[in-house]
């Protein structure tokens, strides 16, 4: 909790804080769904009490210390790793070769234009895309920002508009070379870039190795055995749990200091965002906390335990709990459906306190006026 500033005495203060924090984890994950805030948003309001809805825009599109990149799916990362997605943006260059004449048009438009999105051209015609057929137009222009052509220049809504690359990415990081230079390095630097996304990570199969092309167990298994045999990570043993979780060595000192004086865990519940780095390995937050979480999006409606929306709810170093919100922009209202309590947590211990305490800070985070309780 406290490497993720999840806690009173570690939590993030402002700009630079929230930089840094994406520079330590290597990146957050983007979801352009937007209940009560995308994804980004909702990891962020949980560790920064004066973070506001929408407050990473300027940080992407305006002082562009960060960018929009694939890297655990859609993701944000900072600028300085822009040399890091050399190995992904290969296969995207070569299908931008197969369509060379369209990469000109486009390449030629944006010398002349800030930016541009799909509709300023007249390709209609549908290629085979990653997610489903698609006009050659907007194909061309995610291609390009994939291969490192373009980057996203600003969004309206989900609409994306596009820049060149090289007009938005510091000549520094833009001409940098990548941070390894063999497969085998290319592996051991993801799976670190992993371990301290997720904070603590084990040698298992986890959604947390999305986004590494080619890793396989065999090739982790090295990169975990590289890694320890060059002391970049250091092996822990948690009671309980049959698997041995790694640390990154320069974290050892953090979570010692936190075995030794814990947080103080009297503070309103946070509200974490369903892709948040800490839930990445759904097995391993099953095994350390006791709780199972699916993020039911994608989940036909009748076979949902909880909701469409759902979010955890952690209180000090217990997730307690889940609640299923929405924002009525009308009425510039956060509304509560439902809180469910994990089996055991006692609501009238302080907990359901702390969780309608989380609520009105989430309120604030959300930029509404008032919330209203359809629970009982």
């Amino acid at each position: 909790m406290r490497y993720h500033h999840l806690s009173d005495d570690s939590a993030l203060q402002g700009r630079e804080d929230i930089v840094n924090y994406i520079r330590k984890t290597g990146c957050i994950q983007y979801d352009p769904l937007d209940v009560v805030g995308r994804n980004p948003d909702l990891v962020l309001q949980a560790r920064c009490r004066s973070y506001r809805k929408g407050d990473i825009e300027p940080l992407l599109y305006q002082d562009r210390v960060l960018f929009d990149v694939w890297d655990k799916n859609m993701s944000i990362s900072t600028v300085a790793d822009w040399s890091c997605f050399e190995r992904f943006r290969r296969r995207f260059l070569v299908w931008c070769r197969e369509h060379q004449a369209v990469i000109d048009e486009i390449t030629d438009y944006l010398q002349q234009h800030e930016s541009a999105c799909s509709s300023d051209f007249a390709h209609d015609v549908k290629v085979d895309w990653h997610y489903g057929p698609q006009r050659l137009a907007k194909a061309a222009l995610e291609a390009m920002c994939y291969a490192g052509l373009a980057v996203v220049h600003h969004k309206k809504g989900t609409r994306r508009y596009y820049a060149l690359a090289e007009k938005c990415i510091p000549a520094e990081y833009f001409n940098m070379a990548p941070p390894y230079r063999t497969d085998a390095d290319y592996f051991k630097w993801g799976v670190l870039r992993r371990i301290n996304a997720v904070g603590l990570l084990w040698n298992k199969p986890s959604d947390a190795w999305l986004g590494i092309n080619g890793l396989k167990s065999a090739e982790r298994s090295q990169a975990f055995q590289t890694l320890l045999d060059e002391g970049a990570i250091v092996k822990i043993d948690v009671d309980g749990i049959k698997h041995p979780l790694y640390v990154a060595s320069e974290n050892l000192d953090l979570l010692q200091a936190a075995a030794a004086q814990p947080s103080d865990t009297t503070g309103c519940a946070r509200i974490l965002a369903p892709l948040d780095n800490l839930l990445w390995d759904r097995k391993l937050i099953a095994d350390l906390f006791g709780f199972e979480y699916k993020w039911e999006v994608y989940t036909p409606a009748a076979q949902r335990k909880y909701g469409y929306y759902v979010l955890p709810v952690l209180c000090g170093s217990e997730l307690v709990g889940r609640l299923e919100m929405e924002t009525d922009p009308k009425r510039n209202m956060l509304v509560v459906n439902r809180i469910w309590l994990e089996d055991g947590v006692d609501g009238g211990a302080g907990v359901m306190d702390r969780i309608l305490a989380g609520i009105a800070r989430f309120q604030e985070y959300n930029r509404c006026d008032s919330t209203e309780m359809r629970c009982t």
